[in-house]
């Protein structure tokens, strides 16, 4: 299949899972994850209308931003270096993967001079996974006052997860609840709104859809099986 039949069918899917719960599909929001995908392809899936495009590694995304049509947003969706912080900023107009006190302090060293404010998410190791990044569920509430009292140049938007992979998505929906059971209690706590979730993939997205996501972050049905 095309990618634009691809994206008519993802589409589609979301439309349908919200149906089943309810929800209004404007409330959810479609990230490409084009990793590994060549310039040519990032362009055409913007060309076919997306809500972002989410990139793992920052030198990759800084080496294809320049070369497609300008005007969608990119979210950082791998973990951050410290070292790669400035790169990242010049890159990316979300960051989803904040997950260290000290990462949020290197972004607001560098954005304080711009007077920029950035919209990150808070990463949650919702399966507290060894080999996976992310800020354990019983630290989250430290992080998130951290980057709200003493970061004023990011913007905290809400949380992001990836629960441990099951070919079964319905292993995945007691992590998608959590996230959401993490995202209210953490809301009114932090004295904001409510807090936005990223939680999602190709195999899974629907099930995150009816838990509650509003960004689903959506490649190989995209696109087809990665590059090498």
């Amino acid at each position: 299949m095309s990618i634009e039949a691809n994206l008519w069918e993802v589409r589609e899917r979301m439309a349908a899972a919200c149906t089943r719960v309810g929800r209004d599909p404007a409330g959810v929001r479609l990230v490409a994850v084009s990793k590994t995908q060549p310039v040519a392809v990032v362009a055409e899936v913007l060309a076919l209308g997306v809500d972002a495009i989410g990139e793992n590694r920052v030198q990759e995304a800084a080496a294809k931003r320049p070369l497609v049509p300008t005007g969608i947003p990119w979210h950082l969706l791998g973990p951050l270096q410290r070292n790669k912080a400035r790169l990242a900023l010049d890159t990316f107009d979300l960051v989803e993967s904040v997950e260290r006190v000290e990462i949020a302090d290197r972004l607001e060293l560098l954005l304080a001079p711009e007077g920029r404010v950035l919209p990150v998410l808070i990463e949650i190791n919702i399966g507290g996974e060894l080999q996976k990044s992310g800020v354990l569920p019983a630290d989250t509430s430290r992080l998130a006052t951290h980057v709200l009292e003493r970061c004023p140049h990011l913007r905290l938007e809400g949380l992001m997860c990836i629960p441990p992979y099951d070919p079964d998505p319905e292993r995945s929906r007691p992590h998608f609840a959590r996230l959401r059971e993490a995202g209210e209690r953490l809301a009114p706590e932090l004295g904001v709104g409510r807090l936005e979730l990223s939680m999602g993939m190709s195999e899974d997205f629907e099930v995150a859809i009816e838990e509650g996501a509003n960004w689903v972050r959506v490649g190989r049905a995209l696109f087809g099986e990665r590059l090498a």
